[in-house]
């Protein structure tokens, strides 16, 4: 008998309609081990995560017992070690985990004549950690390190700097060719690892020295540009594996514009750059261990940490049911289901790409049972993802990053969110709402879905959510808050056939160490980027190009500025997406006298929605892997329906109340006005309007009224609601063709 028909399992409730819905997806390039391989990886993956929960809390063994631990790390760490471990123990797991290519199941060969090459590297790898260790045992020993001296500066190129080059480039090239079964892990994997180790031993050892305050000046040890050289490959080449080659191309193009830009013209040009400078400041808090990395170590962890633990204790599946269960008899309910679901799932998920997988794969078949079009229901799934990292309180994460960059308050910017991700689900459910109604459909039958009133004896299983907002309105910080949350996935497991224990605790630690591997490289990806807009100083001549087109057009400027942060997006996830549109974009909207708050959620927003804007929208192609569909229509399906996403950001920056600056009655008639006018704007693109298809000619008037209502002055809202009446009386004498019969479709 499964775990779900036990009694008091979600079966209970009146059918099983989701198992298994949050669990982490399988890549194509994702080892799947067996053996002593799964239980050594799932000890590492384990600990790497534990190893953040309990420095995040300051806990320590050593003070538990009272006994110091030789090598054991204590807490609260150094801010860049514990960056600089954080980095490492993903690339470290990333390389075991991911292969440089996707397995074939019809090849079983290994590539043992690569093998030999791979040890003649891994001695070098070797050689170079061993030297690195050695520095600090010299130095903790009391030997005084200069970079400029002559005998160490040999020593860091030739016996520390070449061997880590010579085997990371190596190690990545012998990796595209060599081929593993899927159970077993390539040697030159093992050899990457060992370099990534080697670069965070020597950059722990250096910057514990006075040589930290050096980097980005001449005096810098040749050795820091050796290691970042190593570790920005490193990092490239794992994000190439777990997150596609958008995220590498858009680097490497910044990585290039620093050695060339100053052949380029006008506000492109920037200052001659050498590279042990830049790589000298690149792997330092101006860079890879800056704001997305500090965001990636606290606050992305630990909300990975929280969203193993609701999946360990199946509150995902509950979410999911419980969405099925008030929205799954509406007509075309599934779409419904869709649109909460994915909202409560994508909250806590950093990607909108693998919210769609997770939940898609359930929502989106159901959907084409009830009547959708293949392209519409990924559409629908897709946009609805994407809504997920909009949906306070946690907002996919982007939230911690926008807190960390702009120092407002996290409580403030999730107070902000509430009513722009408002206006965005009202428009999905609008949108999905008027193309059930044209197309006649129903919803699912009572004995498909879960019974509402069962499943609310369960509600219980909201807590962790209802404790984490507590928390963080009652004053603790995120950290405390997000632990505080985790726990209470635990505690409230308690209560269900799924009850939590030592294993099931080891279990989540191990799910959360494999499923933060994407996000912290993506950080660290990300941080390359905002190194060299830091460096060259690009993000402030792009504010004056900002500020020359807002000479003569605001709107125009600010039309500009979301085309460069959806075009800087594509292809990433929202992390990394919003946080290089926020080194480039943001500062400049800023310089046009826009408050910071409505600056950064300009450019989150269209961040975000980049991930359903053609050509390159990740959500909507994974979407189309799962309805079959044409990937290319279902970006543009998805777009469509996620329309509003696009008007939203101009809506609170003409009327900043909708992001809760004002007077509550100036935040009331914002938010009443703002849900007409994407009423209204949903109604122009569906063609439905107040029960009924509309003409061109009244979907473009319907149209503009939605315009109007962007606006948020009194006059202009008067004037779409009295057109909104106007429509609609001119539609009441008005039929539509009635060649054009309306098209039934039902489940069966």
């Amino acid at each position: 008998m499964k775990p779900e028909l036990e009694p008091g399992g979600l079966a209970e409730s009146g059918g099983v309609i989701s198992e298994g819905a949050d669990e982490e997806p399988m890549e194509a390039n994702r080892r799947d081990f067996t053996g002593w391989r799964m239980t050594t990886i799932a000890w590492c993956s384990g600990l790497y995560a534990a190893f953040h929960m309990a420095a995040l809390n300051g806990l320590s063994i050593e003070r538990w017992i009272g006994v110091e631990i030789p090598l054991l790390p204590t807490f609260p760490m150094e801010t860049w070690n514990f960056r600089i471990i954080h980095v490492a123990g993903a690339l470290l797991l990333g390389f075991l985990l991911y292969s440089a290519r996707p397995f074939a199941e019809d090849k079983h060969g290994e590539s043992r004549a690569l093998n030999l090459p791979s040890l003649v590297l891994g001695a070098l790898a070797l050689v170079s950690v061993g030297t690195a260790f050695s520095f600090a045992v010299e130095i903790a020993n009391g030997a005084m390190w200069n970079g400029m001296d002559t005998g160490i500066r040999s020593r860091e190129i030739w016996w520390f700097g070449v061997p880590l080059l010579v085997a990371t480039v190596g190690a990545i090239v012998l990796s595209w060719f060599h081929r593993k079964q899927r159970d077993g892990i390539a040697a030159p994997d093992i050899v990457l690892g060992i370099c990534a180790a080697g670069v965070a031993v020597y950059l722990i050892t250096i910057y514990g020295t006075l040589m930290r305050n050096s980097t980005g000046t001449p005096f810098a040890p040749i050795g820091i540009s050796l290691a970042a050289v190593s570790g920005v490959a490193l990092i490239l080449e794992l994000t190439r594996r777990v997150a596609g080659l958008a995220l590498v191309i858009i680097s490497v193009v910044f990585l290039t514009y620093v050695f060339t830009g100053q052949h380029l013209p006008g506000f492109l040009n920037s200052p001659v750059i050498s590279w042990e400078r830049f790589f000298s400041q690149v792997y330092t808090d101006a860079g890879i261990l800056g704001p997305t990395t500090a965001v990636s170590s606290t606050y992305i962890i630990l909300f990975i940490i929280f969203a193993a633990f609701l999946s360990a204790s199946k509150v995902g599946d509950y979410f999911i049911n419980f969405a099925f269960a008030a929205a799954g008899r509406s007509r075309g309910g599934p779409a419904k289901v869709s649109i909460f679901a994915s909202g409560l799932m994508g909250m806590i998920n950093g990607t909108s790409a693998g919210n769609v997988v997770a939940t898609g794969s359930l929502t989106i078949p159901l959907m084409k049972r009830v009547g959708y079009k293949p392209t519409t229901a990924g559409a629908v799934e897709a946009a609805a993802s994407t809504g997920g990292q909009i949906m306070p309180p946690i907002m996919g994460a982007g939230a911690f990053i926008m807190a960390e960059v702009t120092g407002i308050p996290y409580t403030e910017i999730a107070l902000a969110a509430v009513i722009p991700a408002i206006l965005y689900f009202v428009s999905i459910y609008f949108m999905v709402d008027f193309e059930a109604a044209k197309l006649g459909m129903r919803g699912m039958r009572a004995d498909e879905l879960p019974k509402l009133r069962k499943l609310i004896r369960q509600v219980y299983l909201f807590f962790p959510i209802v404790i984490l907002i507590a928390a963080l309105f009652m004053g603790y910080s995120v950290i405390r808050a997000g632990t505080l949350a985790t726990l209470s996935a635990a505690v409230v497991s308690w209560l269900t056939p799924y009850r939590m224990g030592f294993r099931a605790i080891g279990k989540a630690f191990e799910l959360a160490g494999a499923m933060a591997i994407q996000i912290i490289i993506v950080c660290a990806c990300a941080g390359i980027i905002v190194g060299v807009i830091a460096l060259t100083g690009v993000g402030a001549r792009f504010s004056s190009l900002l500020l020359g087109i807002a000479g003569a057009s605001e709107l125009a400027a600010l039309f500009f500025a979301m085309l460069i942060a959806i075009l800087l997006g594509m292809g990433m996830p929202t992390t990394a997406a919003y946080a290089v549109a926020a080194s480039v974009v943001a500062p400049g909207l800023t310089n046009l006298g826009i408050p910071p708050l409505t600056a950064h959620f300009f450019v989150f927003y269209f961040a975000v929605v980049s991930s359903i804007t053609p050509p390159v929208a990740l959500a909507s192609y994974a979407a189309a892997g799962i309805s079959g569909a044409n990937p290319m229509a279902t970006s543009v399906a998805s777009f469509k329906i996620g329309i509003a996403a696009f008007v939203v950001p101009f809506m609170f920056f003409y009327n900043s109340a909708l992001l809760m600056d004002g007077t509550w009655p100036e935040i009331i008639r914002a938010g009443i006005t703002a849900v007409v006018g994407v009423f209204l704007l949903s109604s122009a693109v569906q063609g439905w309007f107040m029960g009924g298809r509309t003409v061109w000619w009244l979907r473009i008037a319907i149209g503009i009224l939605a315009l109007f209502m962007i606006e948020g002055g009194i006059v202009t809202d008067l004037i779409g609601v009295g057109g909104a009446v106007a429509v609609w009386a001119i539609q009441k004498f008005i039929r539509p063709d009635p060649n054009t019969p309306f098209e039934v479709r039902g489940a069966d």
